[in-house]
């Protein structure tokens, strides 16, 4: 693979999992991937591969839906895999493992939430999830230039959006709100010679098989 001299990170939401499936909140709390989800990373995999797509290493959370996600991308593209809990989804504290109506019931949602105010009483606030997202991404950097797909969660992905394109987090969740649809991506990619961020592609994959039983998008 061809060395590069600036940094291209890909930025990847896991595939379904069963609390996507079932309407839960999820937090940090651990649902597998649906066989949907199964279904979207392989399929995933198999585009990236025939786009000829590759990279230096794959970052992922260690959650289950994260984590399995990025293990079949990872023999596909037959790519290292290294798991970092800094990229677990967001903290939802006591709202994790609820369904909605359980949530609102047990915890009812405040008129105003502030930047700092915990989710789910015992999570982390949007300003602790900012911070660790840059955390995140510097980690990435410290690995030096080169091609780097991280599989992760969309609310963290959304707050290293923030980080890197220089976006401030608003109260009560106002604001850019980037979509990451299961198994959407962004590519970033970072100079640093001269500090410039530059969002290279949002992608939003239709995961379908054509007539021949191959991925399209």
């Amino acid at each position: 693979m061809e060395a590069i001299n600036y940094y291209q990170i890909y930025l990847l939401r896991h595939g379904e999992s069963t609390g996507n499936a079932n309407g839960y909140h999820q937090g940090q709390y651990d649902f597998p991937l649906s066989e949907k989800g199964t279904q979207q990373a392989r399929r995933l995999a198999s585009l990236l591969k025939a786009r000829g797509l590759n990279f230096d290493r794959i970052i992922s959370s260690p959650l289950s839906r994260a984590r399995q996600t990025a293990e079949i991308l990872a023999e596909t593209l037959s790519v290292p895999l290294e798991l970092d809990p800094i990229w677990m989804e967001r903290d939802a504290g006591l709202l994790s493992g609820l369904r909605p109506e359980e949530a609102q019931k047990l915890y009812p949602r405040p008129d105003f939430i502030s930047l700092y105010e915990k989710i789910g009483k015992t999570g982390e606030s949007q300003w602790e999830l900012f911070l660790r997202a840059g955390q995140a991404i510097e980690s990435i950097l410290r690995c030096g230039p080169g091609r780097y797909l991280v599989v992760s969660h969309g609310g963290i992905l959304n707050m290293v959006m923030y980080a890197t394109l220089g976006i401030f987090p608003q109260p009560n969740f106002y604001g850019a709100q980037f979509l990451f649809t299961n198994t959407g991506y962004a590519v970033l990619h970072f100079y640093p010679e001269t500090h410039n961020w530059l969002l290279a592609e949002l992608v939003q994959p239709i995961l379908t098989e054509n007539a021949e039983g191959q991925p399209s998008s």
